[in-house]
């Protein structure tokens, strides 16, 4: 594991997988790589509700870097388990992240709140994972609270700079394109334009697919 992201979701973390990718650093890690894949969505059961301690080396086999959920949320132990990584803390205007979240992301608790769908099924078991890490966990049940929401955002990025040695750290918008992140990685600038994935249309679809409905 050579690139860790800090920053939490609809901060850019799709399209910075995408520019990771593209620089060398892949596989990247997702969060949508948990989706449709049994195994693993079994793995991460076991981390985040169940409270199993993970070998990190073992869960990330394979990755070179990871980006989104859970590496937001488990941030801090991942640093400590892959010491020579880098940091990444993608960073967003709060009031923008909040809106496309809530239109987004938060629309799957929404969805699951309202289908109530079989507790074995996918779309319930990715629920039960994505809402004790941040829905219950890091947002304490009050994500709705717009308030609060922002609240907890600005509080996590404080806590990530605060606990990562800054040279070891990038406090990253990806509006900011390639040139402080190759900066960062001693890359060299691509002549492609920097990606831009998952605008709202598109995370909408993809929510709704993982929930179990059309889009």
């Amino acid at each position: 594991m050579k690139i860790i992201n800090a920053g939490l979701g609809r901060t850019g973390t799709t399209s910075l997988k995408v520019a990771l990718e593209r620089l060398g650093y892949g596989p990247c890690f997702h969060m949508f790589d948990i989706v449709g894949d049994e195994a693993r969505l079994a793995q991460w059961e076991k981390i985040v509700c169940d409270g199993q301690s993970p070998d990190w080396d073992a869960v990330f086999d394979g990755y070179n870097s990871a980006v989104d959920g859970p590496p937001s949320i488990y941030y801090g132990e991942m640093a400590k388990a892959f010491p020579e990584a880098k940091m990444i803390l993608t960073v967003r205007d709060p009031e923008r992240w909040y809106q496309s979240t809530y239109d987004t992301l938060y629309q799957f608790v929404l969805m699951n709140e309202s289908k109530r769908p079989d507790p074995r099924s996918m779309p319930a078991r990715i629920y039960r994972v994505t809402s004790t890490m941040v829905w219950d966990g890091l947002f304490g049940g009050r994500f709705s609270d717009k308030e609060h929401a922002i609240e907890v955002f600005e509080r996590h990025n404080r806590e990530v700079v605060e606990s990562i040695d800054a040279g070891r750290l990038l406090v990253y918008d990806v509006k900011q394109g390639w040139e402080p992140l190759c900066e960062f990685l001693g890359a060299d600038v691509p002549p492609d334009p920097f990606p831009h994935a998952n605008d709202t249309a598109t995370m909408r679809e993809q929510l709704a697919r993982a929930a179990g409905g059309a889009p």
